[in-house]
């Protein structure tokens, strides 16, 4: 055979995969193929794929008659850009053997890993895959492995992202779960170290899919998952929106975007936000959104705790990351999940150097049996460490209540944030006026106890109560009108844009986990 000939017909064997009956099948179960994939996540004609050609090794089990010898073994991997940005990907193939991993295609992961980690550029994995090849034992175990060690030393080096499109279990999910960011597609994905059918086994419980390790499951219950989309589209989408506010690297500033909206905006309904009565709720996405460059906001982990916020903005074009107590949901108290929420991505904006800008509003941690005996301690110290740790510009604003141990953890002046702002009615003490009350008089002995509670609450809102004293001890830089708050943010990381700071030398230190 002539070999151009023999060439072509290589390539349009790796490009139809596992055939045109299984790329029917692929697109009947509402899912797009891998390569339509790779051509929607990067820039049109960007995209460079390596190892086309190559083929897996095992001979057992039939497995080396010609129809099994598919030329790219099951992924599509390589470079293209992203807006222009260069991107490393690998998009798993289920028309080929169900996009099992064997010894060959884990080594094409693997070199686009090792790759991206000397490039210094974003990791993308787009998982479809029913796990490990049986047919190759032990080397497609020791595949899974190989991955799992590049994307431990990776982390915090450079961004990784996995989107769970199809099927991810048994060993296979501990990759996805060592990045940074996974987006699960609704409908079509799921992930479990146990199926349905070991789990009816082994502990008689019956259980679907999609309820053990659906999309909505692990953005919801267990956290797992940070976003869910409709389809593989928006989902693509979803992960170029989200590499438009990453560096490339842990070295790399995040990349900075031209913006018509002006740095001294302000929004007079600022002033109006949070309600007279201190127990009233507010939605703190409002704030979020009058004060980010023309109201963007990429939220993060939406469905999972949402009593904290956390997600991607911009301020005067730079990409920050927000955090904030959300008082429509369980009072903006902090809880377990809302703990490790947002510890984790506190870490992630200081591995690669985004600003913090935290919106205050918390009465405290959630009390009650359930929090102990999960550990609220352990658990609270992780937003604490994160926080303390971090070594980016930190800027924090108290809109209403900040109290107790809650205060000291949501990025305070005492754990090296930057700048520290206040609302005029912003409640900074050990606890609400209420309650230190019940414990400081003995009310009931008053001639008039209602009208003594009343009298002795206002006397402690005045004299302990009220971000006046935290400034007059520096805890508090400014006391500002909330209308401002977008010009003094943007104001205040121009002033932090050469900041240099840096935690003693160690190996690493040791967050509670």
């Amino acid at each position: 055979m002539d070999p151009i000939t023999h060439l072509d017909d290589l390539e349009r064997r790796a490009e139809l995969g596992g055939g045109a009956d299984r790329l029917k099948k692929q697109h009947d179960a509402g899912k797009l193929t891998a390569r339509e994939r790779i051509d929607l996540l990067f820039d049109p004609g960007t995209f460079q794929e390596i190892d086309k050609l190559v083929t897996h090794r095992c001979r057992d089990f039939g497995m080396d008659a010609p129809e099994f010898l598919i030329p790219g073994d099951g992924v599509v991997a390589g470079q293209g850009r992203i807006d222009g940005r260069s991107v490393y990907a690998f998009a798993q193939d289920f028309t080929v053997f169900g996009g099992s991993l064997s010894e060959t295609n884990a080594a094409k992961i693997v070199k686009i890993m090792d790759l991206a980690m000397k490039m210094g550029l974003p990791m993308v994995g787009l998982n479809d895959s029913g796990g490990a090849r049986i047919q190759e034992g032990v080397m497609s175990l020791g595949g899974y492995a190989d991955i799992f060690l590049r994307n431990t030393l990776a982390s915090g080096v450079i961004p990784q992202i996995s989107a769970i499109m199809g099927p991810c279990a048994g060993g296979a999910v501990y990759s996805p779960a060592i990045t940074d960011f996974n987006v699960m597609v609704e409908g079509t994905s799921y992930m479990f170290v146990t199926g349905p059918d070991v789990i009816k086994t082994v502990t008689h419980e019956d259980v679907t899919k999609d309820e053990l390790g659906g999309a909505m499951t692990h953005n919801a219950t267990s956290g797992v998952a940070h976003f869910a989309v409709p389809d593989d589209r928006e989902c693509l989408r979803l992960i170029r929106e989200l590499l438009s506010y990453l560096p490339s690297n842990n070295v790399d500033e995040a990349p900075r975007r031209e913006t018509s909206d002006p740095s001294d905006r302000e929004d007079a309904a600022l002033d109006r936000l949070v309600p007279a009565s201190a127990n009233q709720a507010y939605d703190m996405l409002d704030l979020i959104h009058a004060v980010a460059d023309e109201g963007g906001f990429l939220e993060v982990h939406r469905h999972f705790a949402k009593n904290i916020i956390v997600g991607f903005a911009r301020l005067g074009g730079a990409p920050v990351g927000i955090v904030a107590n959300q008082p429509a949901h369980l009072a903006g108290t902090l809880d377990i999940d809302a703990s490790v929420k947002g510890a984790r991505f506190v870490r992630f904006c200081d591995a690669f150097n985004i600003p913090l800008v935290t919106f205050e509003d918390v009465p405290g941690f959630l009390p009650g049996t359930r929090q102990e005996y999960g550990g609220i301690i352990r658990h609270g110290a992780k937003l604490l460490f994160a926080f303390a740790e971090a070594t980016v510009p930190k800027l924090t604003v108290i809109t209403r209540k900040a109290y107790g141990g809650a205060y000291c953890v949501m990025s305070s002046k005492h754990i090296r944030t930057d700048v520290n702002f206040a609302w005029p009615g912003a409640e900074i003490a050990v606890m609400g006026p209420e309650g230190a009350v019940n414990i400081l008089y003995e009310i009931e002995k008053a001639a008039d106890p209602v009208a003594a509670r009343a009298e002795r609450i206002e006397e402690f809102r005045e004299k302990f109560a009220n971000p006046y004293v935290a400034a007059a001890r520096g805890f508090v830089d400014e006391i500002i009108h909330p209308r401002q708050t977008r010009a003094k943010l943007i104001a205040a990381l121009a002033g932090l844009s050469t900041k240099r700071d840096k935690n003693p030398p160690k190996k690493h230190g040791n967050i509670p986990l």
